[in-house]
């Protein structure tokens, strides 16, 4: 089906779109160079993209459903009820199995699964047990729960590791209404002990919140063996799906009160808001779901790349923090030599940045010299070792 562009009047048009579109280039095949995305092509070790880079597949149904609400033409009034296209079985048959839970539901994002668990699970003024190494969207959808929080620490520098004890001292202290461990941790990369975390927390009777947003979809994960009473992950961090997308995992016994249904709409789940995830993100991440599933399977070829590429860059006297040896593709690397070549750059702060993007490698933050991360995942070892190279040739230079 072709589209005809269409011509708005230059006063209807937004001031910031009328300086990128004129009138009738709405449509125009070319896109303006302020909207494009510049590191196409390039070496990408972004931890944040790795695992959300979409198979051409996803990216051809991204277009199909690229429409504003697209699939609700097909709603009758539940989103995850939809059989065609099917997104139902999607969500109450694939994705359960998936990721070992007896419920599951596509969200806007892992931060909003762990919202509605926190705001379904607790009353204003409870308190929950998070690990040290918690993302800052655990303690925001805490804070708009109203709840407090009470840290399980982690042994500080070089490994910042958790002890699954901490936990069991921690709910003792604060008598908990829930606990959520992070695994793994999006600054190191650690993986702690999951399933003697869920133990501690079954003794005590405390409900357990996995946030697995960098592990979902890019490992093999069970929640069910984990023994977690929730599970969250995130779809364009780690399923290869277009963003913001996530996803919640519920066990039975806690699904009638997470997955309540609102008294006045009678199909609307409440902690959802009635619908979440519509349109090109879910479709993506159904389009996605059969190469995510398979790449799980190469989880142990993943760890071995990203020890082996730790080591690497360790021989550069960049050193690996965090668990070691490491178990997951996100790396914290400090690098001391780098740090000192910044003092006396020219760009400062930002040289690595700019020398790294002349040689088409996007992933480390601007301004990021002494510490960074980056990630592995889905990265060719010839690709990596065009990233060694690039550094090695970075600290002969300066």
């Amino acid at each position: 089906m072709n589209r005809t562009a269409v011509e708005p009047s230059p006063r209807l048009l937004p001031k910031t779109i009328k300086t990128l579109f004129e009138p009738g280039q709405i449509m125009a095949a070319q896109v303006p160079k302020e909207l494009c995305r510049q590191t196409l092509g390039m070496i990408n070790i972004d931890p944040l993209q790795t695992g959300g880079r979409l198979p051409r597949q996803s990216r051809e149904v991204l277009l199909e459903w690229a429409d504003g609400y697209s699939v609700c033409d097909f709603c009758a009034g539940r989103l995850d009820e939809i059989s065609n296209p099917p997104i139902s079985a999607f969500v109450h048959g694939d994705l359960p199995k998936f990721i070992g839970m007896d419920e599951a539901r596509v969200t806007n994002g892992a931060r909003e699964s762990k919202f509605a668990v926190m705001h379904s699970m607790t009353k204003p003024g409870d308190t929950i047990v998070v690990d040290a190494n918690a993302h800052y969207s655990t303690y925001v959808a805490a804070e708009r729960a109203g709840l407090k929080v009470a840290l399980v620490p982690n042994s500080g520098s070089p490994g910042y590791l958790i002890d699954p004890e901490g936990y069991a001292a921690a709910i003792e202290k604060d008598k908990p209404a829930l606990a959520v461990l992070t695994w793994p941790d999006g600054s190191y990369g650690n993986l702690t002990d999951a399933r003697a975390v869920s133990r501690i927390c079954a003794e005590y009777q405390v409900p357990l919140l996995l946030n697995g947003a960098y592990a979902v979809g890019r490992m093999p994960v069970n929640g069910s063996d984990v023994g977690c009473a929730f599970l969250a992950g995130s779809g364009h961090k780690s399923m290869a799906s277009s963003g913001p997308v996530g996803v919640l995992g519920v066990a039975k016994e806690f699904a009638g009160r997470v997955l309540r249904r609102s008294e006045r709409f009678k199909n609307k789940e409440v902690e959802l808001l009635g619908c979440t995830a519509r349109g090109a993100t879910v479709m993506t991440m159904i389009a996605s779901f059969p190469h995510v599933a398979a790449r799980v399977r190469n989880w142990e070829d993943e760890v071995s790349k990203a020890r082996w590429f730790s080591a690497c860059m360790e021989e550069l006297g960049i050193v690996q923090l965090g668990q070691k040896p490491h178990n997951h593709d996100l790396l914290f690397l400090e690098a001391e030599p780098l740090f000192e070549i910044s003092k006396k750059a020219k760009d400062g702060r930002y040289f690595l940045y700019k020398e790294l993007k002349a040689r088409r490698i996007h992933g480390i933050k601007p301004g990021l010299t002494k510490h960074f991360k980056l990630s592995t995942y889905g990265v060719s070892r010839e690709d990596l070792k065009l990233v060694i190279e690039a550094f090695q040739d970075i600290l002969r230079a300066n």
